[in-house]
């Protein structure tokens, strides 16, 4: 079973770092674009406040939550950026203060729901433990974006693997979200991690395989980058398929990123 506080804990970590990046920057550099196109730094803190406050609601009040939902399917490809621009107007102190406060209320939360209990959400209902990894994923993804924004490299942690691991948990969700039926069989993933070690799921014998950095991986699953950037490699037509649609988080087909590389260089 997942350990709940070791999650939570790793999630109040990743969200400690994202705050040092931002936490003494000037109001006007709150405005400088990021690698999502029509997103600035305020829209990416924008985002995880507006979001971690509805993970708030879907735990402690069911019933608002599904009312909010309701609404957000009412402009299903727009809902996310519509929130995020609203929370971009507010001043940043006072988006970084509440971003502060509601995700130390939501980590709270987190600990204490009983288990086996499942958490609505704007894809399928998720454990406490789910919920948490997927902040987390959350939170790190919208944090690079905001590190390349500021010219800023980032610390690459053991943390990753909560988020690779959902990755390899969401495969048939982003084939579903795509109109596509799952494969049948089980893939075998085996990542590198960072301190050298491997991070593998799934049957050893499997004959679709996915091997390479556990970063690229998670970069790639969170859409933070084009299949062609990275050095993960595929063994196999389904398993090349699946980096081509890979989809951690929640919600419609993702749009993904443009790649790096020239034409030429293809």
């Amino acid at each position: 079973m997942a350990d709940l506080n070791k999650i939570v804990d790793d999630l109040c970590a990743e969200g400690a770092a994202l705050d040092a990046l931002i936490a003494g920057l000037p109001d006007d550099r709150w405005a400088r674009p990021t690698p999502a196109a029509g997103w600035t730094v305020a829209h990416q803190i924008g985002h995880l406040a507006w979001t971690d406050r509805a993970a708030l609601m879907a735990a402690t009040d069911e019933n608002a939550f599904a009312a909010q939902l309701a609404e957000a399917w009412k402009n299903p490809f727009g809902f996310v950026d519509e929130g995020a621009a609203v929370e971009a107007q507010r001043p940043p102190r006072d988006l970084l203060a509440d971003w502060r406060d509601t995700r130390e209320k939501l980590a709270a939360v987190l600990r204490d729901v009983p288990g086996g209990t499942k958490l609505p959400w704007y894809g399928p209902p998720m454990s406490a433990a789910s919920m948490a990894t997927a902040r987390l994923m959350e939170t790190w993804a919208h944090g690079r974006d905001v590190a390349e924004a500021l010219d800023v490299a980032t610390e690459t942690t053991a943390r990753l693997e909560h988020i690779a691991r959902l990755g390899v948990r969401t495969r048939d969700f982003a084939y579903s979200v795509n109109e596509i039926a799952p494969p049948a069989d089980e893939f075998r993933v085996e990542l590198a991690a960072p301190d050298g070690g491997i991070w593998a799921w799934g049957p050893a014998d499997a004959t679709q395989r996915v091997t390479g950095p556990a970063e690229d991986f998670c970069l790639l699953v969170t859409q933070r980058v084009h299949r062609r950037d990275t050095a993960l490699r595929a063994i196999g037509i389904d398993a090349e398929r699946w980096l081509g649609i890979a989809q951690a988080f929640a919600g419609p087909p993702g749009a993904g990123r443009d790649s790096n590389q020239t034409e030429a260089a293809r």
